[in-house]
């Protein structure tokens, strides 16, 4: 079994928040944005990590983390990218791929808009964390965990931290 936090969209903030739930984790999963890559390091210090960049990511972070990270943990096969889209509504770039290599979970974030949503046509578990930085509109930062067990997804939480604009 293995604890997972995933996250997303940290725009260069990592605070005590979020590496109280680090801690907890066996593995950290970030969706892109990163920032600056002082986020990813201060998570590998604590915990392995599996990221992908994102669209306001530079060159050092596109140098350290992939566009597309597929792996398979505990059984289940997972996809993280930046920008996915949602069940019937996804990205372009990986729409086809998605229906030939179907993972068991799609995870992607960008919108900064929570979902946790289970795709009956592509018989898909899509997650987007939200976003746990203070930068964008969202207005509470969001994360969320959960365990994976034998090809089971298990014990799935959103994880609330402060508004976005609290100090």
């Amino acid at each position: 079994m293995k604890k997972i936090l995933l996250l997303s969209d940290t725009h260069s903030h990592i605070d005590d928040q979020i590496l109280k739930f680090v801690k907890l984790a066996d593995e950290v999963w970030h969706a892109g944005d990163i920032g600056n890559l002082q986020v990813t390091d201060a998570i590998k210090k604590l915990k392995p990590l599996r990221a992908v960049y994102g669209n306001i990511d530079d060159a050092g972070a596109r140098a350290e983390f992939p566009l597309d990270n597929k792996f398979e943990v505990e059984g289940v096969t997972v996809w993280i990218t930046h920008i996915g889209g949602y069940p019937k509504k996804y990205n372009q770039r990986v729409r086809e791929d998605l229906k030939i290599n179907t993972p068991k979970i799609f995870i992607c974030g960008h919108s900064h808009i929570l979902k946790v949503q289970f795709d009956d046509q592509l018989n898909l578990l899509h997650i987007n964390p939200g976003a746990a930085g203070k930068h964008g509109f969202h207005k509470v930062r969001t994360m969320v965990r959960f365990e994976l067990d034998n090809g089971a997804i298990k014990n799935m939480e959103v994880i609330e931290l402060t508004k976005r604009y609290a100090s």
